[in-house]
């Protein structure tokens, strides 16, 4: 058991057996029933941009690591199954940080990020939990397509492949958080991107309200939010 309320930072939850099991398999499952990938590049993404929008936004270092852990971790519920995996993710973390060290304050947090991390019931009442919504919503991509048949893509295989940039801008003067996404309309519509993910942006809308900022939605260089 490590001492109580060590610092702990993403690189012990990067490198911990036991929660890159529970990735894994999380990842393993969705595959397995259609989903697009959501292991270790996900994982690791949505950490980074969470910890960037704490970092551009002003908050201390410690808040940009509490973000950047609770990005890495918050689809390891998926381990468990897809319903509700915000909560799966809040539990199966809750012991893992106990045990690295992390103090009961620290691990509320995490556990209040993951929980609320679904745009069907998730609220983003702290910064923390806000910077991993905007982090995860914000990774549309066509990498992420697992199919290899393009003939058999739902619409959501459809969106991401489509997909060929997004990025997650953050300014600092301005507070506005911009998702700019570039979309190959040969693929997909810019319609059916908001058919699956208006709720995100909903959501995203939300989150960046709970930091004080603005959330813009530019596709093919057009701002549509």
């Amino acid at each position: 058991m490590t001492e109580a309320n060590t610092v702990v930072v993403l690189e012990d939850i990067q490198s911990d057996e036991e929660l890159l099991a529970y990735l894994a398999m999380g990842d393993e499952y969705l595959g397995a029933i259609g989903y697009t990938e959501h292991g270790l590049r996900h994982a690791n993404l949505v950490a980074h941009i969470s910890g960037n929008i704490m970092a551009r936004l002003g908050y201390d270092e410690r808040t940009v690591q509490i973000a950047a852990i609770a990005g890495f971790l918050h689809d390891v519920g998926n381990c468990v199954g897809r319903t509700e995996h915000g909560i799966s993710a809040a539990l199966l973390s809750k012991d893992a940080l106990y045990r690295l060290g992390m103090p009961p304050r620290e691990v509320a947090l995490v556990m209040n990020a993951l929980g609320n991390h679904e745009e069907e019931f998730g609220d983003p009442a702290t910064p923390v939990a806000a910077a991993t919504i905007l982090a995860d919503k914000s990774d549309v991509h066509h990498t992420r397509v697992r199919n290899p048949d393009p003939a058999a893509f739902d619409i959501h295989d459809r969106v991401n492949y489509a997909a060929k940039r997004s990025f997650l801008r953050v300014d600092s003067d301005t507070r506005i958080i911009a998702l700019e996404i570039d979309i190959d309309t040969e693929i997909s519509q810019v319609m059916e991107y908001f058919e699956i993910f208006l709720s995100r942006m909903q959501m995203c809308r939300r989150a960046a309200d709970t930091l004080d900022a603005h959330f813009s939605l530019v596709i093919n260089g057009i701002k549509l939010l």
